[in-house]
């Protein structure tokens, strides 16, 4: 039955095998290298390029993975974690993986389940639509918790069902990193 023209189309989206084979091809490109960019992959497997961040940014981002390692010793805090997706390869700004993930001990080159807490840095250029599709995406991936860091310093925690509070892992992180 066609659809309404009206309503908006819906698409089912699902992580494609050879994104990973792409991305492991696009990390080894000496040329991709040398760009100051944020490179990510959209479903078909084509190049997505951010600005380089700005200080904030990367200030925001190293102030989040030291208080991750400070309050959650067990796991792990990172930068730039790529996470398959069913939308193409996203890269988290920071991520907090619970200790005995498989894929950390294998030194994979992309997380196939998303870590337990993805972390982006807003930048001016990110939209609210965007930041809603890579929660959503995140989610889907296996992430427990994204949080959202704006431009002013102050989170939002959410689970896949809500806004939260406060992070239910790390319920001890501050609402505003300065």
């Amino acid at each position: 039955m066609p659809q309404n023209k009206n309503e908006p189309m819906q698409i089912e989206l699902h992580p494609q095998p050879e994104a990973i084979k792409c991305w492991e091809q696009l990390c080894a490109d000496p040329e991709l290298a040398r760009l100051p960019y944020k490179i990510e992959t959209d479903r078909f497997s084509r190049i997505l390029m951010s600005p380089p961040p700005a200080f904030d940014h990367t200030r925001f981002v190293g102030k989040i993975i030291r208080l991750l390692n400070q309050l959650l010793p067990e796991g792990l805090a990172v930068a730039e974690t790529p996470v398959h997706t069913a939308d193409g390869i996203k890269v988290t700004d920071a991520a907090w993986l619970a200790p005995g993930r498989e894929q950390l001990e294998k030194g994979e080159l992309v997380l196939e389940r998303a870590p337990e807490i993805c972390i982006e840095v807003l930048s001016p250029s990110n939209s609210s639509a965007e930041m809603t599709e890579k929660r959503a995406l995140y989610f889907e991936a296996g992430a427990r918790e994204v949080w959202l860091c704006e431009l002013d310093g102050k989170l939002a925690f959410y689970s896949s069902a809500r806004v939260l509070v406060a992070s239910e892992i790390c319920p001890q992180f501050p609402q505003r990193i300065l």
